[in-house]
């Protein structure tokens, strides 16, 4: 061994050979090589095994094995996934399922048949989801589509995105090609749920039939709680029939050779048998509880100080202020006993009765303007209030909404809140109106603001005593529609020039009696959402204001309408183009390419829009 202090050949001083962890020698002598002790190589066995364990209890895990330890698969069971699908959404009160079938979704068709849920086809799956979107407006209720899957799950997304800006809950199912066939070319196989996170407020799977009843639930509460919305929950089609079919379509070599054909053939059966593991074991479907924000009664305290002490003050109220919990009556009630004047708009009108002389309809920049306190319960200051620019220059806005991002939309470049409150409108407006029992608006204000709606419905009523030289003043056909609408009528909007002219002349009877597609805009809602209302109220006179253009969307819809049974009146106003558009196309820029329609089967009339 050499000694220490003697030099290498290249007449550097030579290292100790000393290994880090072992001890140096003494006194200068040799270094002694010590073997690692016997309890360290215990110890690393240890955890190497304890690694492969755990390894291999993750694969048990998700393989499924470890679950069917204690779940068994019943392989004779007749049973399949649309009976569980079709349990959940009868215990959640769902009274319609709107479809247009495929073969990746009959079993869910079928078995709500079985269970007395009506299943109402239509000729586009668009249509199906808004008239889902209708039903939960009107209701209350889950509203619910399933449609097949690819081409059939992509035809929802304008449907779907509508439902998410009119936060109406809505739930749609979608066929899906087998897990164990996803991104294997199988028949209308695309991914599904990362078209659908950004439209909804969730996008579910489910990979075995166990979980089609948690998944339900939980799909369910997502979509009513909080801002409601839509849920996207795809169901594969080997979670929705029957064992043996699943098992006759997974297949598999009858006959496994080599090592490779029998793993194929295990893996295979692993799938199968997880797959269906508990399928059929008790379950509760049953709603889970909801969760709606509510303000603190020290905010609702504050916005009465700031309501005492106003002078012209306003209330706007959206949409959002009519959805459950809190009945529209009670809503009503707390409006009528602040007397605070009020403009309604989206589903709140008709919130007030036509007679009400809290209720106005004209003049709203005017009057926002004017006022020195806004209330926004459930309006949100984006294009229909001008991105908050109407408000006058020292107007106080206390705004309420249940979503942060719209309570607060636009308050960094055009207004600020006085007092921003996120929890649900109408539970708001009633506290408020309990805490003001004494409050009693300046009848000064409220009566400037009815003489301003006084003349402006009289300047309407003059434009619409004008006869045009050919076809009909829509003023005064709308004007005429307005006095014969029945105390239980029902309105659909669905259309532009027309419908936009409506929405300042025809007036709803009643609370949740006006659908309109909300912010998005989307043109076809009118089949739909008149085929999901006269369903939910069968008892109403259920008219559609449609525009030409957008009778296009859904005229095949009346075919529907035939078949199920479901009476409705259309209004179409044909000006023979799409004349909202080439108002401003024609000016701005010289040309109304692409707006001009046609009086089809009217030879004596003009085929060029009057514009």
């Amino acid at each position: 061994m050499s000694q220490l202090g003697s030099r290498c050949p290249q007449g550097f001083p030579r290292c100790p050979r000393w290994i880090p962890g072992v001890p140096r020698a003494s006194h200068g002598g040799p270094i002694v090589l010590q073997s690692p002790p016997m309890d360290l190589v215990a110890g690393l066995g240890c955890a190497c095994a304890g690694l492969v364990a755990l390894a291999l209890l993750v694969v048990a895990q998700r393989l499924g094995l470890l679950y069917r330890l204690c779940h068994k698969v019943d392989t004779a069971s007749p049973r399949h996934g649309g009976e569980l699908v079709a349990e959940v959404l009868r215990a959640h009160g769902v009274r319609f399922l709107f479809t247009l079938p495929g073969g990746h979704i009959s079993p869910v068709l079928v078995a709500c048949e079985k269970l007395g849920i009506r299943v109402v086809d239509t000729r586009h799956e668009a249509t199906a989801v808004f008239a889902a979107d209708a039903v939960s407006r009107l209701s209350g209720r889950i509203g619910v589509a399933a449609v097949t899957a690819g081409p059939g799950v992509t035809n929802t997304v304008t449907a779907v995105k509508n439902a998410q800006m009119a936060e109406s809950p809505l739930l749609l199912l979608g066929g899906a090609a087998a897990t164990l066939q996803k991104g294997r070319g199988a028949l209308q196989d695309i991914p599904q749920v990362p078209l659908f996170r950004t439209l909804c407020k969730a996008a579910l799977s489910v990979r075995a039939v166990r979980d089609i009843v948690p998944t339900l639930r939980r799909a369910i509460a997502t979509a009513m709680e909080g801002t409601p919305g839509p849920v996207f929950v795809e169901l594969p089609i080997d979670v929705l029939y029957p064992f043996h079919v699943v098992q006759k379509e997974i297949g598999g070599p009858k006959t496994p050779r080599g090592l490779r054909g029998k793993l194929v053939q295990w893996y295979l059966g692993n799938y199968l048998q997880d797959l269906f593991a508990g399928a059929w074991e008790p379950r509760d479907p049953t709603p889970l509880p909801l969760r709606v924000p509510t303000a603190a009664p020290e905010q609702v305290q504050r916005c009465a100080e700031l309501l005492s002490r106003a002078r012209r003050p306003l209330v706007l109220v959206g949409s959002q202020a009519l959805l459950p919990p809190t009945p529209a009556e009670e809503l009503r009630s707390a409006l009528e006993s602040l007397g605070v004047p009020c403009y309604l708009g989206g589903a709140a009108r008709g919130l007030l009765s036509p007679e009400c002389p809290l209720l106005l309809r004209q003049n709203r920049r005017d009057a926002l303007r004017d006022a020195d306190l806004v209330l926004l319960a459930g309006t949100v200051c984006d294009f229909r209030l001008s991105y908050g620019r109407l408000f006058g220059r020292g107007t106080a806005v206390v705004a309420v909404n249940r979503n942060r991002t719209q309570l607060l939309r636009n308050s960094d470049v055009f207004w600020k809140p006085r007092l921003a409150l996120q929890g649900d409108p109408a539970s708001f407006m009633v506290a408020l109106a309990r805490s003001l029992q004494d409050f009693s608006c300046p009848r000064e204000w409220l009566e400037r603001l009815r003489e301003a709606e006084r003349n402006k419905e009289q300047r309407n009523r003059d434009k619409a005593a004008v006869s045009p030289p050919c076809h009909l003043n829509p003023l005064a056909l709308l004007q005429a529609v307005d006095q014969v609408l029945p105390p239980h009528s029902l309105l659909v909007a669905d259309g532009g020039d027309f419908v936009g002219t409506a929405a300042y002349i025809v007036r709803p009877r009643r609370p949740l009696a006006w659908l309109d597609p909300g912010p998005f805009g989307t043109l076809g809602v009118g089949g739909g959402f008149a085929l999901g209302a006269k369903l939910c109220r069968p008892e109403a006179e259920v008219w559609v204001l449609y525009g030409d253009g957008s009778l296009g969307f859904s005229l095949m819809e009346f075919d529907t309408f035939v078949r199920h049974k479901v009476p409705v009146i259309a209004l179409v106003g044909n000006d023979a183009g799409w004349t909202q558009i080439s108002r401003e196309q024609l000016p701005l820029l010289g040309s109304a390419v692409g707006c001009g329609l046609a009086y089809s089967g009217d030879d004596s009339a003009t085929s060029v829009p009057p514009w």
